[in-house]
């Protein structure tokens, strides 16, 4: 296991494992959601998508790919338990974008972690915004640099549900958050155990059901120091400081070369092709 660390920390630019604690998690969170961008080309491509420790390590240090939270939160896993974290999965529903009264499925996972005596939220593989690790104690706040403040509630019985809020710029998210910069609800969760057959289940609906959002066109995220940048189809959008710059994708070869540069992440010419972004 040293020695997937050492691969996993070169990925995201740390000389050395944080120490085991509330500040050395916050530095590993915000470093592994800029280093591995969350995306779902994959599905797009047709191509299973594998949440095993071994497959998932392959993908996103080995080839140096990205994921979505099925994959970016099964590694994080590994590397707290490496680090002495003791943690496990949570499965969410995600509010972001979502109409009052719909209740979605059970698609997200983040991770429950104790950690210094206390239950933590510690989440790598939430796209629509950056989620910073948290207390899982209600009315918990927590202000993060691309200008957004986090809150946790405790909105049902005992052990029952909660739901993170965010309160920010619309630009330093994926674009479904309202543009007012008002509380506005991420995800709720439980405190139930979640079994691997359960994320198999979870990560099966995710990737193939056709009210997924993950099925319709490739989708990538990844957080700056003070910013956020999100793609969607060919639709591109940058912000640092709460400011966006959007623009639209020309073709396959600009395609390709956003990706590697905002991103991080290379295609060949005939994997574009294959997603169909641009006519022919």
């Amino acid at each position: 296991m040293q020695a997937r660390l050492g691969a996993y920390f070169e990925r995201l630019g740390l000389e050395q494992a944080p120490a085991a604690d509330a500040a050395g998690l916050a530095l590993l969170q915000h470093a592994h959601r800029q280093a591995i961008a969350f995306e779902n080309c994959d599905i797009i491509l047709g191509r299973p998508i594998r949440i095993g420790s071994e497959e998932v390590f392959a993908k996103l240090v080995g080839s140096r790919r990205g994921g979505y939270c099925f994959e970016q939160n099964r590694l994080y896993s590994d590397v707290l338990e490496a680090l002495g974290i003791s943690n496990r999965p949570l499965l969410a529903r995600v509010r972001l974008g979502q109409a009052e009264g719909v209740i979605p499925a059970r698609s997200h996972v983040l991770l429950l972690a104790r950690l210094e005596a206390d239950n933590w939220i510690a989440d790598a593989g939430f796209g629509g915004s950056y989620v910073p690790p948290m207390r899982l104690v209600d009315g918990e706040e927590l202000a993060t640099p691309d200008g957004a403040r986090h809150r946790l509630r405790h909105v049902g019985l005992p052990d029952g549900e909660w739901l993170l809020e965010r309160a920010g710029p619309r630009a330093s998210t994926d674009g479904r958050a309202l543009p007012h910069g008002e509380w506005q609800a991420q995800y709720t969760f439980d405190l139930a155990p979640v079994a691997q057959s359960d994320l198999e289940q979870a990560n099966h609906w995710t990737a193939t059901h056709p009210s997924s959002r993950f099925v319709a066109a490739p989708l990538a995220t990844i957080a700056r120091p003070d910013g956020f940048a999100s793609l969607s189809g060919s639709q591109l959008s940058v912000s640092e400081a709460g400011i966006a710059q959007r623009r639209e994708i020309a073709d396959v070869e600009d395609w390709r070369a956003t990706m590697q540069q905002v991103f991080g992440l290379a295609f060949t010419r005939d994997e574009v092709a294959a997603m169909e972004l641009f006519a022919h």
